[in-house]
């Protein structure tokens, strides 16, 4: 028995080994996206044209910029500068918690290491087993739009300089890689999509690690960051479209389309026939892609338990539990770091598949009422010391100050 290839409703388990997005300032848009470092920038061209719409030159004709509004809101440029925290970055009680929200990035690897390890283990013994058709139940497919989430991610925390990111996100594609070697065993996973995927995850891991020690042409960067914007941009509406069949007819119409849409934007912006706002939202489209696959996870989780509540005695609560541990230690480094993005998706991870799940078991009265509210406790007080420990660093008198600088960057 194969699955269906095109049914993406079972998502992979590896979805839970993401953390998500931006670190350091950067000085202007053609910076954070090398892909469109060709472009010519308007500010520097050496003579005044007399057209005070475009600047030409013998390629490409790009409008002069708009000027920016005094708050700009971070939801739609994650990676803007936060210059009201430069000098707070100098003191000793910042430095001191930077470096400890980089560790508990880094601690993060040990749930979601202990999330991967079952299934990989089980898949192991089946092999040996000769049992293939027990692996006919992992579905490769969304194994591999997960493996495409995490190199997306990968590659924005390589950008962003984010070392402890990166190594969880490194540690999701190399466990969701080794899930798919067993599946191409067990003869669940055609050989033909398994050698595009090793190339595709290769081909990943190295240009990520030579950009981040700047040892990468920026060319050649850019083309790897077109295909996974079209990529991720193309699997998304998939996903959520195929969450809610039979509901809703069966169709690739979503994904096609957006297909379609992605590769004319990436067209659009390296060619020139975008504004700078329209370079930098195509150049940020990966990131925030490749986040929303991963908050998806939970909705699609949750509208399960809604239509099956007895499938919820298969769910483990420590599993959830690995998830919300995870995800609650990214929280601290992105706030820190102004960083909404990473923050928005870990903390929807952290509170709606995490949390939500547990919740759910207690409801069902599957757990304890102990282990609920341990859960419970744990949590508000962990998020209460992030922000009350920012708001220490950065010198506010409220917790409700770092939330206003990371959603609109004051």
């Amino acid at each position: 028995m194969h699955t269906n290839p095109f049914d993406f409703r079972g998502m992979a388990k590896s979805y839970l080994s993401t953390p998500f997005a931006p670190l350091r300032p950067h000085r202007n848009n053609y910076a954070n996206f090398p892909q469109f470092n060709y472009l010519i920038r308007p500010h520097s061209h050496p003579h005044p044209h007399p057209n005070p719409i475009f600047i030409f030159s013998s390629q490409f004709a790009f409008p002069l910029p708009r000027p920016l509004p005094n708050f700009p809101l971070r939801a739609l440029h994650s990676d803007a500068p936060n210059k009201g925290s430069v000098n707070v970055r100098q003191t000793p009680s910042y430095q001191q918690w930077d470096s400890l929200t980089a560790n508990f990035s880094a601690a993060a690897n040990i749930p979601f290491l202990l999330l991967q390890m079952p299934q990989i283990i089980l898949n192991t013994r089946n092999l040996l087993a000769a049992n293939k058709l027990a692996l006919s139940a992992v579905p490769w497919l969304g194994m591999l739009t997960s493996l495409l989430g995490n190199l997306s991610l990968l590659s924005y925390f390589a950008k962003k300089r984010e070392k402890e990111a990166m190594l969880v996100q490194t540690l999701g594609v190399v466990s969701t890689y080794v899930v798919l070697v067993q599946l191409t065993l067990a003869e669940t996973m055609p050989l033909p999509y398994f050698l595009a995927t090793s190339i595709v995850v290769v081909s990943g891991l190295v240009l990520n690690f030579l950009n981040y020690f700047g040892l990468l042409n920026a060319g050649i960067f850019g083309f790897w960051e077109d295909f996974i914007t079209i990529g991720g941009l193309s699997v998304l509406p998939q996903i959520m479209w195929s969450t809610f069949v039979p509901y809703i007819p069966n169709s690739i119409l979503p994904g096609a389309t957006a297909f379609v849409i992605a590769v004319l934007a990436v067209t659009m912006a390296r060619t020139g026939k975008l504004s700078e706002n329209g370079v930098k939202f195509v150049g940020g489209i990966s990131g925030w892609t490749a986040t929303l696959l991963f908050m998806w996870m939970p909705v699609s989780q949750m509208w399960t338990n809604y239509l099956n509540p007895e499938n919820m005695k298969g769910l483990s609560a420590f599993t959830m539990l690995l998830a919300m541990l995870g995800n609650g230690l990214m929280l601290p480094r992105a706030l820190l770091i102004r960083d909404l993005m990473w923050f928005t998706g870990s903390a929807w991870a952290t509170f709606f598949y995490g949390y939500g799940n547990i919740a759910c078991l207690y409801f069902l009265n599957i757990i304890s009422k102990e282990f609920f509210l341990a859960a419970t406790v744990g949590l508000i007080s962990w998020i209460g010391v992030a922000f009350w420990k920012d708001s220490v660093v950065h010198g506010h008198s409220s917790p409700l100050a770092s939330i206003r600088d990371l959603v609109f960057g004051l």
